[in-house]
């Protein structure tokens, strides 16, 4: 099933970030996306376009290499200028993703990274095929370099003071997120 595609008359377009998606990912395939979808309209967001095509473009370019969020938000300004939605926001709530942080009162970029980052509350195993998914996309990093880095961005998101930004997601995703994230920091050796 395709995801919700909020410009019906871009079928080319939707159809060009599907194949991006499918192609060979791990994690950040077209699940995430239809996922994150999902989880935008959870938190009530499924009818802002902005915030819907953010997610369809948050991943569109995803190599392994520093720096995919920024192009994929060039990737849509370029595809969303000319359209009749505010390419250029769309293109900062892309660029949100890339450390999940946002501004006070950023209420879009809030619901964005709580809808990308809600895998982190997944059941055992879902949780356990994403972990899966993200290490066969960093498949070409040795074992004891993978451990070291993913054990890095673990315990980055498990020292903030709340992984979401929303009080839905923190009311209904947080402790099981929070119990993921420690178990799977045990997991790899950490503390």
């Amino acid at each position: 099933m395709t995801p919700p595609w909020p410009l019906p008359h871009r079928a080319d377009l939707r159809d060009r970030l599907l194949a991006a998606y499918a192609d060979g990912r791990g994690y950040h395939d077209v699940r995430h996306l239809t996922e994150v979808l999902e989880r935008l309209a959870e938190l009530g967001w499924a009818e802002d376009r902005v915030v819907t095509l953010a997610a369809w473009f948050h991943d569109a370019v995803y190599d392994g290499r520093p720096g995919a969020e920024e192009r994929s938000a060039q990737l849509a300004e370029s595809e969303l200028a000319g359209e009749d939605v505010d390419h250029h926001e769309v293109a900062r709530l892309v660029r949100v993703t890339a450390d999940h942080t946002t501004a006070p009162g950023d209420a879009r970029g809030a619901a964005l990274c709580d809808a990308d980052l809600a895998i982190l509350a997944a059941p055992a195993a879902r949780y356990a095929a994403y972990v899966a998914g993200v290490r066969r996309e960093y498949a070409a990093v040795a074992d004891a370099d993978f451990r070291r880095g993913r054990l890095a961005v673990l315990e980055d998101l498990a020292g903030r003071p709340h992984l979401f930004r929303t009080a839905y997601a923190r009311e209904h995703w947080e402790a099981s997120a929070r119990r993921n994230l420690a178990a799977e920091i045990r997991d790899l050796g950490g503390a």
